[in-house]
């Protein structure tokens, strides 16, 4: 047996949505799932146990933050990621590759690699594809992802093409460079930016590289929301079906249903607990900021449909009040909720397609959410 392996349940008959499960050396996950960021091996507000206890069944580590503070080599030393931060279910981390390719002017990108200037203290930096994996080795994760070049929206088709050509060439020095193939596995990375010919060159560059898993990147940043569909709706269909889908950086309720029902199995974002800090949260209802004066009285909880730890304790009034003294514990609660709202939704999301009335569900989520006026 691979060291992840995918295990296809079913498939939904009017949709592309599956129900699947990965089997990891640190427990089965059930998919579709949304997975919590927890970019400096800490989900932000967080204790493992309350993770779990909302259902998270994976969650994220960032290997750009990690290597910066504390470093990879201390958390080796601390017995990998998982002891670190005393989480024993799977972890994925990214390779870095998307936060060092955001840093704009402060990074210069060659064929060996990356060189940028910390965001922290200015110092400089070099990461190449096999530093990433020397890193997220030093880290212990179950899921490592191969180094690529994320095309910035819009871009040319000559920029995207050179990149994507490049990301091919970084994926093959990633596996290469992997030095422990039985206890973590790394996925591919499916480039292209926004042209059909050049995902579908990546899509068959990648997968003949045969990886135990594949991401679609590159979406989801900042691309018109029917744009990023019709992508996935040509490139998903090209990634072999005994392997786990990722999508990588989605977050939003109507985002997540619609890359599950075009073959999605994993999404991750930081949306709903960086919203929740500034005292947003997402309801069966559609979206309330909490800290608004006309939450001063009102007794009722952030969303009278959920069993949250938050929403069976707190009221509103309470939480606004949090927040407008900026007490820990606004964010604290928001977090809770936001999270558990998600991951209660990718739930729903699985019994929906085991039941065959997933699109039913969508409508009936989106007429409540408030997408459907």
């Amino acid at each position: 047996m691979a060291v992840v392996e995918y295990e296809l349940i079913k498939e939904c008959k009017d949709t592309k949505a599956r129900l699947g499960k990965l089997h990891t050396p640190h427990g089965t996950i059930e998919t579709p799932i949304f997975m919590p960021v927890g970019t400096r091996a800490t989900v932000k507000a967080m204790t493992p146990e309350e993770l779990k206890d909302i259902g998270s069944q994976i969650i994220l580590g960032n290997t750009y933050h990690l290597y910066l503070k504390p470093g990879h080599d201390l958390i080796e030393e601390a017995g990998g990621l998982h002891k670190f931060m005393n989480w024993d279910k799977p972890i994925l981390t990214d390779s870095g590759g998307f936060q060092v390719f955001s840093l704009g002017d402060l990074r210069k990108i060659s064929e060996k690699g990356v060189e940028f200037r910390s965001h922290i203290d200015g110092s400089k930096h070099f990461i190449s594809p096999e530093k990433s994996i020397e890193i997220q080795n030093a880290l212990g994760s179950d899921i490592m992802m191969a180094f690529d070049e994320c095309a910035p929206y819009p871009a040319d088709w000559d920029y995207v093409k050179k990149s994507l050509e490049r990301t091919t060439r970084w994926a093959k020095r990633c596996k290469d460079a992997h030095k422990n193939p039985d206890t973590q596995a790394i996925f591919g990375i499916v480039q292209g930016g926004m042209y059909r010919d050049l995902r579908e060159q990546s899509a068959k560059e990648i997968i003949d590289l045969d990886f135990p898993g594949y991401a679609v990147g590159g979406l989801s940043v900042g691309e018109p929301a029917d744009l990023m569909n019709e992508v996935l709706d040509y490139t998903v269909p090209l990634l072999p079906k005994d392997k786990p889908r990722y999508l990588m950086g989605v977050g939003s309720p109507d985002y997540l249903f619609e890359s599950v029902i075009r073959g999605i199995d994993m999404a991750d974002c930081v949306l709903p607990t960086r919203i929740a800090r500034n005292g947003t949260v997402l309801t069966s209802h559609g979206k309330l900021v909490v800290k608004n004066a006309k939450y001063k009285r009102d007794f009722t909880p952030l969303d009278p449909e959920c069993d949250c730890y938050t929403c069976q304790n707190y009221s509103r009034a309470y939480i606004r009040h949090l927040f407008n003294v900026n007490e820990i514990l606004g964010a604290r609660l928001a977090t809770i909720h936001n999270l558990y709202f998600l991951l209660k939704l990718m739930e729903n999301i699985r019994t929906a397609i085991k039941e065959d009335r997933l699109l039913e569900y969508k409508e009936e989520f989106y007429k409540k959410y408030g997408y459907i006026k």
